[in-house]
């Protein structure tokens, strides 16, 4: 098979569409002939050298596919070879095949193409595990959720709005915002002109944000801590703006609020299960029904890797950027 490898880590041309071994499953794994992958900020970080892939996984980028299923390991049940899945991954959805234990493996949404199917799992099991597994984002109460136009803010707004809460988002100009209001957002800050703080303070009233899904990290600590509502949740899940900050513990006692940081990629498997079951129960019949819509901003032959990642850098797009396999059947 082929898949985008990354002979010496380093800028978009450090990925090669090159032809390596075909992947085995193992016990309680299946084979999905990849369809589609998508990019998410993790592989960039993978090729500048900066995030391996857990020990065992694929060393190829990507976190995420759809496809179908091809072959079965040893103990697999509930599945099928010619099932079409997506799935959550720890590694290896820049390929055109993948090994995936099968408590990773979601079926296609109804009436979601194959494309857009692998642009989903990543950013449903993020936000579904951390706005609402862990934060436990109550209707009434308010979301922050910071890169409001990224795949993950795009699915956070969504999800927030169809349990019943308020959501504000900030992104970086007009357009975003634009687009954030048109999913739903309630609250539109443009970061680049305006501070949240004060923002969020003067659409609650003076309360604050009672969750705040944050990717930025040391850079808006003290920021967020003060956004937040009594009896806030901070939930960390990137690390754009660094990942060092100082942290008045006496703010945080006196608002009773807690911090949480998560990964996903690094969980065991039988976390990654019961969150994709989650995501199963909850998320999966939202997108059926069209209360979720997914976001793709577009999508590039797989092979043209090095030239979806500069979108990504550029952060020029909205949503989320699929990677095609040219050669996979259905697409």
């Amino acid at each position: 098979m082929y898949a985008i490898t990354i002979p010496e880590p380093g800028g978009p041309d450090a990925l090669v569409w090159a032809e390596v071994p075909d992947p085995v499953p193992g016990e309680g794994e299946v084979l999905v002939e990849v369809a589609a992958g998508a990019v998410n900020r993790a592989d960039v970080l993978q090729r500048q050298g900066f995030y391996d892939p857990p020990p065992g996984s694929s060393p190829y980028p990507g976190l995420e596919c759809s496809g179908r299923i091809t072959a079965l390991g040893p103990g697999v049940t509930g599945w099928s070879v010619g099932d079409q899945v997506c799935a959550l991954l720890a590694g290896g959805g820049y390929a055109q095949k993948v090994a995936v234990p099968a408590g990773q493996l979601l079926p296609v949404p109804d009436g979601v193409d194959l494309v857009t199917a692998a642009t989903l799992p990543e950013v449903a099991a993020t936000v579904w595990s951390n706005v609402f597994m862990v934060a436990g984002l109550r209707p009434g109460e308010t979301l922050l959720v910071h890169g409001g136009g990224s795949g993950i803010g795009t699915m956070a707004i969504q999800l927030a709005k169809a349990v019943g809460a308020r959501v504000a988002v900030t992104a970086g100009g007009p357009e975003k915002l634009a687009r954030c209001a048109e999913l739903g957002a309630d609250v539109l800050i443009d970061y680049r002109e305006q501070d949240f703080v004060e923002e969020v303070r003067k659409a609650t009233d003076g309360a604050g944000a009672d969750v705040i899904l944050d990717i930025i990290g040391a850079k808006y600590l003290e920021r967020n801590v003060k956004a937040l509502a009594v009896n806030g949740r901070l939930a960390v899940i990137g690390l754009q703006g660094g990942n060092k900050g100082e942290l008045n513990l006496g703010a945080l006692l006196a608002k009773r609020a807690a911090i949480t940081a998560t990964s996903l990629r690094a969980r065991p498997p039988a976390e990654k299960a019961a969150i994709i079951a989650a995501v199963a129960e909850h998320v999966w019949p939202l997108i059926a029904d069209g209360t979720v819509r997914p976001v793709v901003d577009r999508a590039f032959p797989m092979p043209e890797a090095p030239e979806a990642h500069r979108t990504m850098e550029a952060s020029s797009h909205i949503g989320k950027i699929a990677l095609v396999n040219p050669d996979a059947a259905g697409v």
